[in-house]
């Protein structure tokens, strides 16, 4: 399991991710979990619009949550997280406007998200050590970025999967491995 983990980790291709499962059995549909990827639900479940709101405090999301196409984030003398690894994309662009006074916004983003920041900081900056380049087919989903931040930051990221997904991952892997000629590697 490891060494396919850091095989998957070292991939740059979805040639290369399909080799590393091609020798194993078929899971059933509904015991597939995918929260290592971006998730895409069908346009008509997602949100047009959505705000978050953190006025000297703070607010977040995470888990199996909906991203909307549009969300803007409000963050003064506070802060505002969003985790994106287990959430819910529509295909395209999801736009994310930001405005920050003395505060901060952190986005996690799962692998297989293209990430885009266009924005303006006095006294405080935007970070984007995220995104996949490569992820260029219309149906994935692209973040894009904007807006202002004064004495503040924003900042995007792609998180590694925490134990809880690790742990779901090991448990789908054991599942798999007791269906008949699942031992194989």
């Amino acid at each position: 399991m490891e060494d396919r983990l850091e095989r998957a980790y070292g991939a740059r291709s979805v040639g290369e991710l399909e080799g590393l499962v091609a020798n194993l059995p078929m899971l059933p549909f509904d015991k597939v979990d995918q929260g290592l990827v971006p998730i895409i639900a069908p346009p008509s479940a997602i949100p047009s619009r959505g705000v978050l709101l953190a006025v000297m405090g703070g607010n977040g999301r995470r888990g199996g949550w909906l991203v909307p196409r549009h969300l803007k984030i409000v963050a003064v003398m506070g802060g505002a997280e969003l985790d994106m690894r287990e959430a819910r994309f529509s295909p395209g662009v999801t736009e994310i406007d930001v405005f920050v006074v003395m505060g901060g916004v952190e986005i996690s983003v799962p692998p297989g998200v293209r990430v885009e920041i266009v924005g303006s900081a006095f006294m405080g900056g935007f970070d984007a050590d995220a995104g996949d380049a490569s992820a260029l087919d219309p149906s994935q989903p692209v973040l894009r970025i904007s807006g202002v931040v004064v004495m503040g930051g924003v900042e995007a990221k792609v998180r590694k999967p925490g134990k809880k997904m690790l742990k779901k991952f090991h448990a789908a892997w054991e599942a798999a491995r007791r269906l008949p000629g699942g031992g194989r590697q």
